[in-house]
């Protein structure tokens, strides 16, 4: 008998630069988690550098960014940035927090596949979370 089974969609939510605020990120890293997904929370006050080597280490399939600062522009595109620079171009980076409308298109344009803003429904976020992890035809053993 096999006894193979899907691996579980693997995120890691990280509280960048020096925004102190987390309740929304643990509240979505919560939602992950009862959603089946294995969720690693980095905690507050992370670099770029260790979001990604915590994303290699965990080898996840998604980071999620949750900022509130305004440094956005700036730390989003360097999380990608260092992912594909570490050949970790499958990790789908999205994001979440006060991201005004103007910068969104830019930071498509960086490689964030997706900004969540207040309002957003953790229904919404889990789905679109599951639609862009490519992990259902993965199996493990």
């Amino acid at each position: 008998m096999d006894s193979a089974v899907a691996r579980p969609i693997r995120v890691v939510v990280a509280k960048p630069g020096l925004d102190g605020h987390d309740r929304g990120a643990k509240v979505v890293a919560r939602a992950l988690r009862d959603a089946g997904m294995e969720v690693v929370y980095t905690g507050l006050h992370q670099t770029p550098e260790q979001i990604v080597a915590t994303a290699l280490a965990e080898d996840a399939d998604a980071v999620g960014l949750s900022i509130l600062s305004g440094a956005h522009m700036t730390i989003f595109p360097r999380v990608v940035e260092l992912l594909r620079a570490e050949g970790a171009d499958d990790v789908v980076v999205f994001g979440g927090g006060i991201i005004p409308e103007a910068d969104r298109q830019p930071l498509a344009e960086a490689g964030v596949a997706r900004v969540f803003t207040p309002g957003a429904t953790m229904a919404e976020i889990v789905e679109w979370v599951r639609e862009h992890c490519r992990r259902s035809d993965e199996l493990t053993s």
